[in-house]
């Protein structure tokens, strides 16, 4: 089925979205709060709205689970084959806070892996691209740019900006390495930088959902690196009963 998206289509519905969300980011803006007390800006559900209605009219046999969209039971989706998992603005509290960086994701999802992913930094115009088999791209260069050839002496270390845990810095603090040299940085672009190579490992020893990390997780496995999980060493799987994410390594 994969085969059959057109991925630069899937590229320019995510630039839409964000010039639609850098008018916004420019000027003033209002916030108000879920019930799990996370943030929600007009941005969320201009975005949303373009990047699902396109995906309807472009492909309306695949069906769309989204972060701003009703939630879909899972007696519901359980059976899909294939479908888009969006999250509109990835690092909502990185778009309130200003410092850019937060993206777009669309992602494609067949059979619990993500087989195509569109990251899209509109603030910083970082546009990570990936479809299985073709390879996986930054603003069209082929990743990854840079290998660590000495993991040894240095590691490389992202981690989040906003929701770092006592437990993910513990995880770093004992790894096994001379010398560690640990990165901050907002939404799924903390994956985009394992693919990319700036990055050796991110370790999210925290929560997280399905639509937060689908896209990159296709963009690092293209990259020819791995997403998996803390505990049973498996890879991160999608469409669960729970869209929770356990605890994860990008490595």
């Amino acid at each position: 089925m994969y085969e059959e998206v057109d991925l630069e289509k899937i590229i320019n519905i995510a630039k839409i979205a964000g010039e639609v969300i850098m008018e916004i980011y420019n000027k003033d803006f209002f916030i108000e709060y879920k019930d799990d007390n996370s943030p929600l800006t007009e941005a969320d559900l201009k975005s949303n709205e373009i990047i699902c209605s396109k995906l309807e009219k472009l492909y309306p046999n695949i069906p769309i689970l989204s972060e701003e969209n009703r939630e879909v039971d899972y007696n519901e989706r359980k059976d899909w084959k294939v479908f888009w998992l969006i999250d509109p603005i990835d690092g909502t509290k990185e778009f309130i806070k200003k410092n850019g960086e937060f993206t777009v994701n669309i992602a494609l999802v067949e059979n619990d892996t993500p087989v195509l992913g569109v990251v899209y930094a509109p603030v910083l115009d970082e546009m990570y691209v990936a479809k299985k088999g073709l390879g996986a791209f930054k603003n069209g260069v082929k990743l990854p740019l840079v290998k660590n050839e000495s993991p040894k002496e240095l590691l490389h270390v992202v981690a989040s900006k906003s929701h770092l845990s006592q437990e993910t810095q513990k995880f770093i603090d004992n790894l096994e390495t001379k010398r560690v040299e640990q990165i901050s940085k907002g939404s799924s672009l903390k994956l985009c930088m394992v693919a990319e190579g700036i990055a050796d490992i991110y370790p999210r020893l925290a929560p997280t959902m399905e639509w937060d990390t689908a896209a990159a997780h296709a963009i690092v496995l293209e990259s020819g690196k791995e997403v998996i999980q803390f505990e049973s060493k498996e890879a991160l799987v999608y469409n669960k009963e729970n869209l929770l994410n356990p605890w994860f390594i990008v490595k």
